[in-house]
């Protein structure tokens, strides 16, 4: 058998989900911080380069901040809290991968300050990852 991820096997549909998983995910899009709401008026309604991005989506039991199944890109924004949550980000973030995921990281900083560099950066990871 291949050991490697099927490119094409659903990640985020046809999952088990636990109920509290869903709760948690219904609040954290209630409550998002200043910088996940700012991103997300930018990639809402595919408004980044025509690309379907759902936000604080289930995977293998994470929520990720947003996540475009086209390409298979998590994007995860990163606050204060994330510098004492190095280790668990890492192995979260390599499960995710041996699903075929890419993670891409920005600060909270990085959103606020220089938000059109980072909706570039979004949207050619996510491009050079579309198969045609």
């Amino acid at each position: 058998m291949d050991d490697q991820p099927d490119e094409r096997a659903p990640v985020a549909s046809g999952q088990r989900v636990r109920r509290d998983k869903v709760e948690r995910a219904k609040q954290l899009r209630q409550t998002m911080t200043t910088a996940e709401r700012a991103l997300w008026d930018c990639l809402r309604a595919n408004r980044l380069a025509g690309l379907h991005i759902r936000r604080q989506q289930i995977i293998s039991g994470f929520i990720v901040d947003f996540y475009c199944h086209a390409a298979r890109v998590v994007i995860e924004l990163d606050g204060a809290v994330h510098r004492e949550t190095g280790d668990y980000d890492s192995a979260r973030d390599e499960r995710l991968a041996a699903q075929g995921l890419l993670v891409l990281r920005f600060t909270n900083d990085q959103v606020m300050a220089t938000r059109p560099a980072v909706l570039a950066r979004i949207a050619e990871i996510c491009a050079s990852r579309l198969k045609p």
